[in-house]
């Protein structure tokens, strides 16, 4: 790079904003012609939007597919901009469970979720590991149900939603936690519960998917949804539980 090139740049940069990032796919829609417009949840940046020129093309669409990891370049004139994108492909995943409906429908969910709980430009760097994490084993493991009962929670504690599922709020001891407290979000035990117990909602465990998730999803939308002022969850999610419960 000459002395000229460097000087245009540093000016290039002074009058306009750029940024590097690693990020998730979560949509991408058509704009104009023949760009897209991309919502990406990014490790240093968080969930943000941007414009991709030629998005719309069939060359980018192998590229742009939900739940691809996307090397980014951000630009704009000013940060309150949307901007745009340059775009590198990392990683796809969707090629790689087209044929697993269940798998499908847990990207859907998980993409879906992301889109609607997370604030925009907000950095959740170990949310964004939590995901990564349950993404791969989405596409390596028929296990990866349990560990998308952790992400709920996970979610759940990121945005300051979290459950306190460590000890009984009744008794204090850690042992035989079988409930929730719809109110409070605390575990309680057995013992505990006494009379209550019609009340309280199942503790939320791996070995039983769709009970758990039946609990997160209490919090979903009476914490989370509501603090957003949204009616309902995403039906993606609602999806992936209907499958869920067949099995």
């Amino acid at each position: 790079m000459t002395n000229r090139d460097f000087r245009a740049r540093i000016f290039w940069l002074a009058c306009n904003m750029e940024w590097q990032d690693q990020g998730i796919l979560l949509s991408s829609r058509p704009h104009g012609e023949n760009a897209a417009i991309i919502n990406v949840f990014t490790r240093a940046h968080g969930r943000h939007a941007g414009v991709v020129r030629g998005g719309a093309s069939r060359r980018m669409a192998p590229i742009l597919q939900q739940g691809a990891d996307l090397s980014l370049t951000w630009r704009a004139r000013l940060d309150a901009h949307i901007g745009s994108f340059r775009v590198e492909p990392i990683r796809s995943r969707a090629a790689l469970i087209m044929e697993d409906r269940l798998a499908l429908a847990g990207l859907n969910a998980i993409c879906a979720l992301l889109r609607f709980a997370l604030p925009e430009r907000a950095p959740h760097a170990a949310l964004f590991s939590v995901t990564e994490d349950l993404l791969q084993e989405l596409t390596s493991s028929p296990d990866w149900p349990r560990h998308y009962v952790l992400w709920e929670l996970a979610l759940l504690s990121e945005l300051g939603f979290g459950l306190d599922l460590s000890h009984c709020a009744v008794t204090g001891r850690c042992d035989d936690l079988i409930y929730v407290s719809p109110r409070t979000g605390r575990a309680v035990s057995r013992q505990g519960a006494g009379e209550w117990a019609d009340r309280l909602l199942p503790f939320p465990s791996p070995d039983n998917i769709a009970q758990s998730l039946r609990t997160t999803g209490y919090f979903l939308e009476h914490s989370l949804a509501h603090a957003l002022g949204a009616a309902c969850l995403p039906a993606a999610r609602g999806r992936l539980l209907s499958q869920l419960e067949r099995l």
